[in-house]
Formats: structure tokens, sequence, C-alpha cells
């Protein structure tokens, strides 16, 4: 792979008031030297705008001196829009994280799933096209392995039988991805990306909804009757998977006619520890209790319900990492306990 320094280089992240794009710009002002970061976000209201504020507030009391960040209110399916940030900025390495979320969401809203996902991930790879980064990198999903039987779910797999709407247009990047890194030689690496979860993340997640239920007094519903696996991987643990991929692009090599190799490579970044849907509620709940957004005496059994599976949903997910091992050097290693800890903690100082 090409090696790529980050230090001094212009950076731009998409998505950037979201959950892994400001975890991720945080490491990036953290650790990355002299750095121009250029964050992208639309700041819609598919959850609470506050809480993409919050992000976004966190990260202006990092940037240590000597390092730019600027962020940039607009939508990636704006093409003129984000065709002239690439104009003015430049950018080497691009990570597109912006996206619209959610399994469920997509079948009751599929608009927004083209639009965003579809036609501003075109917009991307347009301006990527018009003016030559180093690294595209994006966020592809675990749901593209659909109701695939064989687990672990391994890159060499084939994905061509989506269950949601959401999974199909994350397919599509890829194929789109590819494409473009045939044509123009743009090196490109997708991630999919298993159940992240953490601090300040999606509300629609299950760990948080359920918190917010519960902290209600409303009961949770588990799906499939509660016989479901998925393999959570921590914010950090993903974010370090990035940041480690932003360096290392796919080469640029030629075939053996002479025509370019596309620079284009896919890993799966995921916990590699499948959680059963129930031990991971209850593991939830008594590190509720420890952090005191829960009371200690607070009946969960009155608070479950076992229900049938829902449509667009998969019983399984779970994340062969043996490429990003073997590529990277790198295995997620926060366990659920330690994470759902953390989560736990942030949840009692921003909400109680």
């Amino acid at each position: 792979m090409d090696k790529i320094n980050l230090n001094y280089k212009t950076l731009l992240i998409t998505g950037a008031a979201g959950f892994i794009g400001s975890n991720l710009v945080k490491r990036l002002l953290r650790d990355v030297k002299g750095a121009t970061i250029i964050g992208i976000d639309n700041i819609n209201d598919y959850y609470d705008v506050r809480l993409k504020e919050y992000r976004l507030s966190e990260l202006n009391k990092s940037v240590p001196k000597g390092t730019i960040w600027e962020f940039i209110k607009s939508d990636i399916a704006d093409r003129g829009n984000i065709d002239d940030i690439f104009s003015k900025y430049k950018p080497a390495v691009v990570v597109n994280l912006a996206a619209q979320a959610g399994v469920r969401n997509s079948i009751e809203n599929p608009d927004a799933y083209i639009q965003s996902n579809m036609i501003g991930f075109y917009s991307i790879l347009e301006a990527c096209r018009h003016y030559p980064v180093e690294h595209l990198v994006y966020a592809s999903s675990s749901s593209v392995y659909g109701g695939n039987k064989k687990v672990p779910f391994s890159t060499d797999d084939r994905v061509d039988n989506p269950v949601s709407l959401y999974a199909a247009t994350k397919k599509s990047n890829e194929l789109m991805a590819h494409c473009y890194s045939k044509l123009y030689n743009i090196p490109s690496t997708g991630l999919r990306f298993f159940t992240v979860y953490g601090p300040a993340g999606r509300p629609d997640m299950a760990y948080f909804g359920f918190t917010n239920k519960l902290l209600k007094g409303e009961t949770i519903q588990l799906f499939n009757y509660g016989n479901c696996h998925r393999d959570f991987t921590y914010v950090d643990d993903i974010v370090e998977g990035i940041v480690r991929v932003m360096q290392g692009a796919p080469e640029h090599k030629k075939g053996e006619d002479g025509l370019p190799i596309p620079p284009y490579a896919i890993y799966n970044i995921g916990g590699g520890q499948p959680e059963n849907l129930l031990d991971f509620v209850q593991i939830l709940q008594e590190e509720l209790v420890k952090a005191g957004v829960l009371p200690a005496n607070f009946n969960f059994e009155a608070h479950k319900e076992l229900v049938p599976m829902q449509p667009g949903d998969v019983t399984t997910t779970y994340a062969d990492t043996t490429a990003l091992e073997h590529d990277f050097g790198f295995t997620p290693k926060i366990k659920l306990r330690e994470g759902l800890r953390k989560f736990a903690k942030w949840y009692k100082e921003y909400y109680c």
C-alpha cells in the first residue's frame, strides 16, 4: 500500500457533527500535527440537533496551536457547494462519513437515503475525480451482508441480497467507488462498520434508545425474542481503524493489459465478538445502575418485551477482521462492559 503521512496535510471529513465523524475529528485534532481539518455536515434533524451541536462545541474546545479546524454546514448532495469546497481547500485525504443512517427508517423514508447516500456520495466521487486526492476513505456498513448465513462475515463473501434500502445504498457506494477507482485511478477504501456505540452516540441505536425508554419507565422491545447477536464495536476502536486506514492507500498498479488495476479495498471493522442481545441488555442495565442513571431497585423484567423479528433486520452480525489485522496490525480491544460503562457515565452527565 501507499503510505500517507497525515501531518501538515488538508483532511476533509464529511459527517463531522455525527457520532463517528466528531470522534474522528477529535482524534485528528489531538494527534495530527499542523493539519488543516475541514468538517462538513448538514446538521439534519434525523435525531436531536442539540446532540450534534454539543459534539461540535466539544471539538471547538480542543484545537491545538498550529492546527486549523473549520466547520462548514453543507449537504454533500449539493454538488456545486462540494466542488467549491474541494476547489478551495484541495484536500489530500477525504473521509466520507456523511450518510442517512438507520435500517428501519429506510423503510419509511427512502427519499432521504437516495439523496444522501447515493447522490451525496456521487458528489464526493466527482469532486475527488476533478480535484485528485491521495486517498478516499468512506463508510460502508455490515448491513451489506444482508441475510448471509455464513459467519463470520468476510469481505470475500457475496453481498448481493440486501434486506433494506439502507444496505442497498451502502453496497451501491462500494460499487460506485470501485468504478471511479478503475476509471480515474482514485485510491479508495470502504469500511464496513459493525454496530458502533459509545458516549454521545446516535439516539436511534438500541443501547441509547433502551436507556431513554427505561429512564422514562417505558418498555423496551427485544426483537426475535431476544435471540439476536451483534458485533458491537466501541467508537474509539472504529476511529483507531479509520486513522490507520487513512494512512495506507491502495497501491497504484497496472495489470497485464497495461491498464490500471483499481486502487480499491474493503475492510470490516468490528469487535469480532458477537454478543447475545439478552446479555447485552443485562450488562447495560447493570452499568446504568452503577452510574446512577437508574435506581438500584429498578424492575428490569417488568420493562422488557420479547417480540418477533422486524422487517429489514438480521439475526446476527459478526465481523471477520483478518484483513484489517494483516494489513494494518489492528484489532479492536475495548470490551462491551467497558464501553457501556463509559456510555452510562456520559449519559448521566449529559442528561441527568
